[in-house]
């Protein structure tokens, strides 16, 4: 494996920021997590946020990097404009946008739009979904990528056809923090259980076409009334919301699934699959994006192996 970094590869999120420098072959020689999403570096600077990284992992100061994700957003340090769907994906590397004023050479990825009567948009997700599709080889399916915003696609022919959006995390959140039920779940939010028998009993009545608001509160009452602990009621609130985004899935979940996910969040909804019946292959969500950034960084520039020192 060679040391000498030919890109660096950034997931530039809401709320977290991830860079990787690769080789030729796409293995990663160094990493850096931070909290310095899209909020934080609009305050501390794009181009600095990035090159303190960078610099923390002595990246060559000619290294190109290229950037998905929220950075592309009309918040963001430059908005890259959405690719419609249906697309092939490899169209997102001729609308790459440059970023002007840099030393280095730095492309920021278009998202995906949907522009019937349903609009929808995702921006990031198109390039896991990309290093999705090339670890399965796929050219037809259904791909799901759950996360604060749930992506479900629709890949037909090897084009995206169309995707829904689902705000499962978002809303878990949203209600496990700020509502009512914030008092049953208390400090256990990110103690929801796919094994626990309240997460699974959720599931199995959001699937059986029960109402999600019909049965939310029913969280606050079983506390008051059966004690229900702060652990149970989370793994009852993440069942709830999972089964009702797997539950409007309905009429394209005959197909095989790609799950992209990672952790928790992988463990949540295998589990839920299972329970709906539901055949799914796993991958890897943090390997999926890296692999459709490197993917788009080795069409960006195809010549550069060995330019760096």
């Amino acid at each position: 494996m060679s040391q000498v970094p030919i890109y660096a590869l950034s997931d530039w999120g809401t709320t977290r920021f991830r860079l990787w420098l690769v080789d030729g072959a796409g293995n990663v020689l160094g990493e850096k997590r931070a909290d310095d999403g899209l909020d934080v570096s609009r305050v501390k600077g794009f181009a600095s946020v990035l090159e303190g990284h960078l610099a923390s992992l002595s990246a060559p100061s000619d290294l190109p990097v290229v950037i998905c994700g929220m950075a592309g957003s009309r918040q963001g340090w430059v908005e890259a404009n959405y690719v419609p769907v249906p697309a092939d994906l490899n169209a997102i590397l001729v609308g790459a946008v440059k970023l002007p004023d840099m030393a280095r050479d730095v492309r920021i990825i278009p998202g995906l739009c949907q522009l019937d009567d349903t609009p929808n948009v995702m921006r990031g997700e198109e390039t896991q979904l990309l290093g999705a599709i090339l670890d399965r080889n796929l050219s037809s399916g259904i791909i799901a990528m759950p996360g604060t915003h749930s992506k479900w696609v629709e890949l037909k022919q090897g084009r995206a056809k169309s995707f829904g959006t689902y705000m499962t995390g978002e809303l878990y959140a949203l209600v496990s923090q700020q509502s009512i039920l914030r008092h049953s779940i208390q400090n256990a939010a990110e103690s929801a259980s796919a094994n626990h028998p309240e997460f699974i009993a959720a599931l199995k009545s959001m699937l059986a076409g029960n109402s999600l608001l019909g049965q939310l509160f029913g969280i606050r009452a079983a506390m008051l009334l059966n004690d229900l602990k702060p652990e149970a009621a989370a793994s009852r609130l993440s069942g709830l919301l999972i089964g009702a985004e797997i539950a409007g899935q309905k009429s394209i979940t005959n197909n095989r699934i790609v799950l992209v996910a990672s952790g928790a969040m992988a463990t949540l909804y295998g589990k839920a699959f299972d329970v709906a019946g539901l055949d799914f292959d796993l991958v890897d969500a943090d390997e999926a994006v890296r692999k459709g950034l490197f993917v788009a960084a080795s069409g960006i520039w195809p010549n550069v192996k060995g330019n760096f020192k």
